[in-house]
């Protein structure tokens, strides 16, 4: 399916000026990952990373939390108990599973096949006689029946389907790497009785996936089987989204809130959304449905215009790990979950091949490049469940999670990364990414082999040797970036402060042609042979970008970009280790710097800058900024994307205070205003001490703490100081704001406690009101106190949950 007329992309001249080109009227094809070998200096480190480091780590942090356990339980090779704490474990396995077999097929391992091999046999093990798999159903876990209930299919959000669909993408891996049938006989066995239990026919289950992954999973059976009823159950997975029959609440967090036809907004949690919409546009290109993909585009629309961040990140919140309200792109605490930027670049990918328009390859590229690799470290051992645009220092990598999604999703997506290079549509080739490599393309009627020679993305100069197999006539299209021109994004959220000071050259053997236009490609059609070399040459002067005035949290400040990189300042590359104190006045020059010895080699840029001080002064320093997707990997430090670019905007570092220098807790709620506060009941807490003034009690664009899925409840945060103090009054900002994962609103009532020499909490004594009054600090004096604890207790509201901003203390 492809969308008639011309690309209205933002700043390009596609069909105006210059000679349009008429496309083929034929699909736009993939080109297959295992047809392209990657040897950069920018990604092929990273894929061998991947490889060597993160694949064999995953898989031994699923040996060591049980993963593999859980199969060998379900499959009666061994006793125990379940572990882990979520029901959809199971797929930590599959996606490293389905990433190891892309590298399988890209360089054979003896040793990881056959691993591959042993942990497939338990799979296999573990599934039930009926095709069923779900090891924590299985094993009878009740310690995890809120997810699944009492028993199969119970409810929407017991990730059962979720399970499914990682593990037919993984069984799709591992027979195209392999050809081996082991896994995906087990998958097309699991699909069988998914196709069996859910449907409109009699006696079936009525209601969506819950996290959708299982439409595209579907559909990429369909793909490699034949077998239709893949591809309807597919698209009745898609169409049972937001039809809340049998009494169905709707859902954002589910993505079952609207039936997609119906959609106009993108809401709800972000990785469900991007794996979701991926899969419509699958069954809509697959069944050629226009009505589906006419849907996809106005969700995509208000996505990429009001909800992307200029990293290509998706998703503003941690509540719910979702969407906000239309321009809400908070740096600080941006979720920007990695699976999210992977999602996004799924999505994108898909829309690209339903319609050959380059701006969906923009936004892909954007992600790519941004979003997901600063969501594992260089060493490839570590890694970012969220990844924010700002941070004090609080944010590092972590090698494993409790919810272990996005090491494994990484897993997966870096081995993937060729195939986002090239497409076919005829006897065309399609160039999307520039990437030094070698390509085998298979057209319609011919084989071309490609060879990228490039520094990109570095050097915006490409060589490519076309060497078809026959010599002959056909279109080699180029996608000329919208970053390359004067778009960062093809729609009004972000845009350029200067306009570009060059343009990019194409030549063929050496000499400069005027390639036809549209869709956002610079189209070359002649008839091609052996020996033949294009060279294109992609400006990538440094680039401030500027972002909607709708979005608050970017005023006054501007985005450094080079190429297709975004960049921010680390304190680990100023002299005082210090950015959020600093500014970038709009009229200085960048210099350009290539290091081969900091973070495995990138192109550093450094400016003249501001230090604003704490008495309102200002000094000259040197900044010195990196590719954002390298940040945090020489320790915690302070980051920025977005720079002031006045005084106004910068924070001078505040002087410590009582609260400031405390550490944060809170104490389990059952325990009583006096009994023992004993270490071993400790959670450490977060984010009202850091001393930024909020705006409301809306404000959460800095860090602030919240009790999540709580309501009607009694709740605590407290201090603890390295040495007793004499406090004698506190003021604390309460957080209050909606969303579909909760209302959060000032607490009913509330309570001041201290610690007394005999390890008690008591009350101090005051006269003051405990206020409970939004968008201002309630204050409470009361008879001094020396103590080493203090402890807010607050009453939420029933049905209300709630959380503090910020706590003083005096």
């Amino acid at each position: 399916m492809l969308l008639p007329g011309c690309a209205a992309l933002v700043g390009f001249t596609a069909c105006t000026g210059a000679e349009a080109y008429e496309r083929p009227d034929a699909p736009v094809k993939e080109v297959a990952f295992t047809q392209v070998h990657i040897d950069d200096s920018f990604w092929a480190p990273r894929i061998e990373t991947n490889r060597k480091v993160s694949i064999p780590s995953a898989f031994n942090e699923c040996e060591k939390n049980g993963r593999f356990d859980n199969f060998a339980i379900a499959g009666g090779l061994k006793k125990g108990e379940h572990r882990g704490d979520f029901s959809f474990d199971d797929t930590d396995p599959y996606k490293i599973i389905e990433g190891a077999s892309y590298s399988l097929a890209v360089e054979y391992d003896k040793q990881l096949d056959n691993y591959l091999d042993s942990v497939i046999n338990l799979i296999a093990a573990a599934q039930e006689p009926d095709g069923y798999l779900t090891t924590c159903v299985t094993n009878k876990c009740t310690r995890l029946s809120g997810w699944w209930g009492t028993h199969r299919w119970e409810k929407i959000n017991s990730h059962e389907l979720y399970n499914s669909g990682h593990l037919y993408e993984a069984a799709v891996a591992h027979y195209l790497a392999t050809g081996k049938r082991s896994l995906l006989d087990v998958a097309i066995k699991n699909a069988d009785l998914v196709c069996k239990t859910f449907g409109y026919g009699e006696g079936q289950i009525q209601y969506p996936s819950g996290h959708p992954i299982i439409e595209m999973a579907l559909a990429k059976l369909y793909k490699v089987t034949g077998d239709k009823k893949y591809l309807d159950e597919a698209k009745y997975f898609v169409e049972e989204t937001g039809r809340l029959s049998n009494g169905r609440k709707p859902s954002p967090y589910s993505q079952d809130h609207q039936p997609i036809l119906e959609q106009e907004e993108i809401v709800g949690h972000a990785v469900r959304a991007g794996y979701l919409y991926s899969g419509v546009a699958d069954v809509a290109s697959l069944t050629n449905d226009s009505a589906y993909f006419n849907a996809l585009t106005r969700i995509w629309d208000n996505m990429a215009s009001k909800k992307l961040y200029i990293t290509g990140g998706i998703g503003s919140r941690a509540q719910g790990e979702g969407f906000g309200p239309n321009y809400e792109l908070k740096n600080h605490t941006a979720y920007c979950e990695t699976c999210a930027s992977i999602a996004n670049v799924y999505w994108n990918y898909r829309m690209f091949l339903a319609t050959g328009d380059a701006k969906y390859a923009d936004v892909y590229e954007r992600a790519l490049y941004n979003g997901v690799p600063s969501g594992v470290s260089l060493s490839g051992d570590k890694f970012f469940y969220d990844n924010p645009l700002e941070s004090m220092g609080q944010h590092e990598r972590q090698p494993w999670f409790g919810c272990a999604c996005c090491p494994g999703n990484v897993t997966r997506f870096m081995a993937s990364v060729p195939q986002y290079m090239y497409a076919t549509q005829g006897d065309d080739v399609l160039v999307n990414l520039y990437i030094q490599s070698t390509a085998d393309i298979k057209t319609d009627g011919n084989s071309v082999k490609l060879r990228q020679t490039t520094d990109f993305p570095w050097n915006g100069a490409v060589s490519m040797d076309v060497d078809p197999e026959t010599e002959g006539e056909f279109a080699l299209r180029l996608r000329i970036p919208g970053w390359a021109q004067d778009a960062p994004v093809p729609t009004d959220l972000y845009s350029y402060v200067e306009k570009p000071s060059a343009k990019y050259e194409l030549k063929v053997n050496g000499e400069k042609v005027n390639a036809m236009t549209g869709d956002g490609y610079a189209t070359v059609k002649r008839v091609w042979k052996k020996g033949d070399k294009v060279e294109l040459t992609l400006p990538m002067d440094v680039k401030r970008v500027k972002a909607n005035d709708n979005v608050d949290d970017d005023k006054g400040k501007l985005a450094i970009q080079r190429g297709p990189l975004m960049y921010c300042f680390e304190g680990q590359d100023q002299k005082d280790s210090l950015v959020l104190d600093k500014y970038i006045p709009t009229d200085v020059k960048f210099a350009e710097k290539f290091e081969p010895q900091l973070l495995n080699g990138v192109m550093t840029l450094s400016v003249t800058g501001k230090k604003l001080l704490a008495d309102n002064k200002l000094e000259d320093v040197t900044l010195t900024a990196i590719p954002y997707c390298t940040w945090n990997n020489r320790g915690a430090d302070q980051m920025a994307v977005w720079m002031p670019t006045q005084a106004t905007y910068a924070v001078a570092k505040p002087e410590p205070s009582l609260a400031s220098g405390a550490q944060m807790y809170s104490e389990p709620t059952e325990l009583t205003s006096d009994a023992p506060a004993a270490t071993s009941n400790l959670n450490w807490a977060w984010g009202y001490n850091d001393q930024w003034e909020p705006k409301s009690s809306a404000d959460t664009s800095k860090p602030y703490h919240y009790w999540w899925l709580r309501q009607g409840t009694t709740e605590n945060v407290c201090y603890r100081f390295n040495e007793p103090k004499e406090v004698s009054s506190v003021d604390v900002y309460w957080l209050a704001f909606n969303h579909y994962d909760g209302d959060y609103e000032t607490p009913e009532s509330w309570q001041l406690y201290y610690r007394t020499p005999d390890n008690r909490w008591a009350p101090v004594k005051t006269a003051d009101t405990y206020g409970v009054e939004k968008d201002k600090y309630n204050h409470v004096s009361f008879e001094p106190v020396t103590t080493t604890d203090l402890k807010v207790s607050a009453k939420l509201r029933d049905g209300k949950s709630g959380g503090v901003i910020e706590w003083k203390v005096n």
